[in-house]
């Protein structure tokens, strides 16, 4: 493999990269769309074709990964994990159907890989002169993806409600403290035109830190994730959990104050400090004992279609473990499950309706440094070209004094971004 650095107008030859990428089975890109912070390592990262690939089922998934890692340590290799993983991790079970029919995880070492930074390319590859020639005569459709369906909530609101009701009792009698309630909104017979397409204009929609798309042959992951989960910079491991939700507003004024709203809420900040305390117990089992500390907490966040409350854990890691212990050990995000976790994921699963699958789960990478990152997969739409099953999934922390009428509602603003992508409306 040779690397070589190409200087080009970037925003279009991403455009000619992704189009050129159909031509292969498994395409991954990942985007932080101009968001960075002081943990931030990518720009945009274009992955194309496998010269490796791990396909994990559920069982065997870490093994299986701690076993392709250890083969290729000097390559990137992107990947997911599944959010059924934890059925692997606390010994649990999920009933729910799997249309979708993703693997549990999926790692794959590329054949091409592309990083983007403000003017230039750097390109991997065997011959990276012959890949940018032929991207760059690449011509660029002009048509925007189709959709042909309909998008249908796999719970209406009486479910919904009911569904909230159960869980609350539970917090009501001790039983947990806080859960996840996630609902699917879902097409059976979907078709989209052009999935990379549809990608682009999520993006543009929604852009955010932890943008991904995703192809494995049939299998389509379209993601506009502002998490982070877990990621390792050196020595440190970080999670940035999100807890605390608010819509944009249709003035400067009215914005402002919905974010000020959201810095002050009491139910938002409950939500927030219990996630916090999940997650840094969970980094202790990781950590060089003492190390474990909240280095921002309840900040203030603005993406286009939301206001976020995020917070950040950071540790230092045990040198004992290797990275895939220390993912199974955090797994999956405590965002996505509520607290105490393994008592919140077997309610969440009681009182959904449906399988999280990729969704909940986290998208990411191993960097040949030694380095990994990856997202919590929220905002994101799976598609499956085979069968023509489309989802996705919205979800919201009920605690002790969270509204279900809000919180259905705090459902919707989370699925605005893909439903306009999508051209939908559901009312």
């Amino acid at each position: 493999m040779a690397k070589a650095i190409f200087e080009t107008d970037i925003s279009h030859f991403l455009l000619q990269a992704l189009q050129w990428s159909k031509g292969f089975d498994v395409v991954c890109l990942f985007q932080s769309n101009g968001f960075q912070d002081q943990y931030s390592r990518v720009d945009s990262l274009l992955a194309i074709g496998a010269t490796a690939e791990c396909y994990a089922k559920e069982g065997d998934a870490f093994a299986a990964l701690e076993d392709f890692k250890s083969r290729y340590p000097e390559q990137v290799i992107p990947g997911f994990l599944s959010y059924d993983l934890k059925n692997e991790v606390e010994q649990i079970a999920t009933s729910h159907p799997n249309p979708l029919e993703f693997p549990a995880a999926y790692f794959f070492v590329p054949a091409i890989t592309i990083a983007f930074s403000k003017w230039s390319v750097e390109i991997t590859a065997d011959n990276p002169a012959a890949i940018f020639e032929e991207i760059r005569t690449m011509e660029v459709s002009t048509e925007k993806n189709t959709y042909t369906g309909s998008i249908t909530p796999r719970m209406d609101r009486t479910q919904y409600f009911s569904a909230f009701g159960h869980i609350q009792r539970h917090i009501q009698q001790g039983d947990i403290y806080e859960a996840n309630l996630c609902q699917e909104f879902y097409d059976e017979n979907a078709v989209l035109s052009d999935p990379e397409a549809l990608y682009m204009e999520l993006n543009t929609v929604s852009p955010t830190p932890f943008s991904s798309f995703f192809k494995i042959r049939d299998h389509y992951i379209i993601s506009a994730s502002p998490e982070r989960f877990l990621a390792k910079r050196g020595k440190t491991l970080i999670s940035q959990p999100i807890k605390g939700t608010a819509p944009r507003g249709e003035t400067a004024e009215q914005d402002q104050k919905l974010r000020d709203n959201l810095a002050n809420n009491p139910k938002e900040i409950a939500e927030n400090v219990m996630i916090v305390d999940l997650v840094r117990n969970d980094l202790t089992r990781s950590a060089v004992p003492g190390t474990v500390r909240v280095t921002e907490k309840l900040g203030i966040y603005t993406f286009k279609h939301v206001h976020q409350m995020i917070s950040t854990v950071s540790c230092e890691m045990d040198p004992q473990l290797s990275d895939v212990e220390v993912i199974k050990n955090t797994f999956p995000a405590g965002s996505m499950t509520g607290a105490p976790k393994i008592s919140a994921m077997k309610l969440c699963d009681q009182y959904e309706t449906s399988r999280r699958g990729v969704y909940s789960g986290a998208i990411g990478y191993f960097a040949p440094s030694g380095d990994f990152d990856f997202n919590v997969v929220i905002r994101t739409l799976l598609y499956n070209k085979a069968n023509g099953y489309l989802s996705f999934h919205t979800g919201s922390a009920i605690t002790i004094d969270a509204d279900p009428a809000f919180e259905y509602a705090e459902c919707y603003t989370k699925a605005s971004a893909i439903l306009k992508a999508l051209g939908q409306i559901i009312k």
